[in-house]
C-alpha cells in the first residue's frame, strides 16, 4: 500500500493575512509592479479562457496570464507573469491539526507522496518550507503545474503512483475535495476525506498505528 496526500486544505491551510483574495486583482498588483501595463478590463481578461487545452489538463498560471496580456495586446517582458504570479500567491500558511503525525504513521506503512492540484510555479515547494512539514517527508511531490495534469484526472494520479513504484489501485488518497481527489476511485484506489476522517484520528482509523 502506498499513500498520497492533498496539501492545500488538507495538510496545509492559507492563513488570511487581510489582503486581497481576489486573484486577478492580486496578479494586476504584482504585474503594476513590475511595470507591465495593466488592460482596464483585467478582471474580465483574467476569466477568460485563453489557451486550449485538453480536458485535466493543467494551465500553468504564467501561461494563461501572458495569453490574458496578450489578448489586450500587452507584452510582459522576460519573466515578468512568472514573477508576478509567484509573487502574488507567496504563501502564508499553517499547518493543519495532526498533518505531520499522519504523514509520519503513513511513511511506517509504505512509501508517501505529495499530490497536489496547484498551477502556480513553485508554490507547492514554498508552501512545505513554511509548513510544519518538508519535501523530506514525502518519496514524491507531485504538482498538477509539474505534471500537467489536474485531479480528478486518471494521469494525475498514475503518476504519482509511477513515482511510489506502485499501481494505481493500491494507492490511498487523503484529501478534502470528493470532486477532485475522489478521481482515485476511478483507478481503483481509495479516497479519504478529511471531512469525514479528521487527520488526528487518520493513523488509527486506517491502521497505521498498530
Amino acid at each position: 500500500m502506498a499513500v498520497s496526500f492533498d496539501l492545500f486544505g488538507t495538510l496545509v491551510e492559507r492563513v488570511d493575512s487581510g489582503g486581497d483574495d481576489d486573484p486577478a486583482a492580486r496578479v494586476a498588483g504584482e504585474l503594476a509592479a513590475r511595470d507591465v501595463a495593466v488592460p482596464d478590463d483585467w478582471a474580465a481578461a483574467y476569466r477568460e479562457r485563453h489557451i486550449d487545452a485538453p480536458e485535466g489538463a493543467e494551465v500553468p498560471l504564467p501561461a494563461h496570464v501572458s495569453a490574458a496580456l496578450a489578448s489586450r495586446g500587452v507584452d510582459a517582458p522576460g519573466n515578468a507573469a512568472r514573477r508576478a504570479v509567484v509573487a502574488a500567491f507567496d504563501p502564508e500558511v499553517r499547518t493543519c491539526d495532526g498533518a505531520v503525525d499522519a504523514v509520519t504513521a503513513a511513511r511506517a506503512v509504505g512509501p508517501v507522496a505529495l499530490c497536489s492540484n496547484c498551477s502556480v510555479p513553485e508554490l507547492v515547494g514554498r508552501t512545505l518550507v513554511r509548513s510544519a512539514l518538508s519535501r523530506d517527508d514525502f518519496d514524491a511531490v507531485v504538482s498538477s503545474v509539474g505534471c500537467g495534469w489536474r485531479k480528478p484526472a486518471a494521469e494525475m494520479f498514475e503518476t504519482t503512483a509511477t513515482r511510489l513504484d506502485v499501481a494505481p489501485a493500491d494507492l490511498v488518497h487523503v484529501g478534502d475535495d470528493a470532486r477532485t481527489d475522489g478521481g482515485i476511485e476511478a483507478l481503483g484506489g481509495q479516497f479519504v476525506d478529511v471531512a469525514e476522517v479528521p487527520l488526528t484520528a487518520l493513523p488509527d482509523e486506517l491502521g497505521w498505528s498498530r
